[in-house]
């Protein structure tokens, strides 16, 4: 027997609307891929801050974590900037207000910034326990001549003691 045409329409409606769905997987890896790259962007909220072993850090109970800014590091032989050697502890005078090498690439670094603030620019010193005060001193001296007047110490967090009152 023939089906009517409004038969024929209903069963074409019926069998479109009672099929079995399909997955769109186009859609499903487009939301994790935002997924993954949320989480790679956002997994880590604490900050390291690179340590060598010859730069022995002195201990504190600072409150505050480190920031990302300008790493100074003072060595037993030279001063690195970033990693990169700027200057030589011998051949620092101990006349001189500045040091040379590092007072240069500060200046360097301060042009590649489109503005300086007000306070001036961030930069932290890793210097060693046994650090000559002196030596350290002119380091600091020379950041803030170089208009990097931010000047963090970073230190070795250790806990607080109990309070004994």
């Amino acid at each position: 027997m023939k089906k009517s045409t409004r038969a024929r329409r209903m069963s074409r409606h019926y069998s479109r609307m009672h099929r079995a769905g399909g997955l769109n997987l186009v859609s499903l890896m487009d939301i994790f891929t935002i997924l993954v790259f949320f989480l790679m962007v956002n997994s880590s909220d604490v900050k390291v801050m690179e340590n060598t072993a010859a730069v022995p850090l002195p201990k504190s109970t600072a409150d505050r974590q480190a920031r990302e800014s300008l790493m100074i590091q003072v060595t037993g032989s030279a001063i690195l900037v970033q990693g990169r050697e700027v200057a030589r502890l011998a051949d620092i005078a101990a006349d001189d207000e500045a040091i040379a090498g590092l007072a240069e690439e500060l200046a360097y670094r301060r042009a590649r910034h489109a503005g300086i603030p007000e306070e001036g620019l961030e930069v932290t010193v890793m210097a060693g326990r046994d650090t000559n005060y002196r030596l350290l001193r002119k380091v600091m001296q020379t950041c803030v001549d170089g208009d990097y007047r931010q000047v963090r110490l970073a230190v070795e967090s250790r806990p607080r003691e109990a309070d004994n009152g």
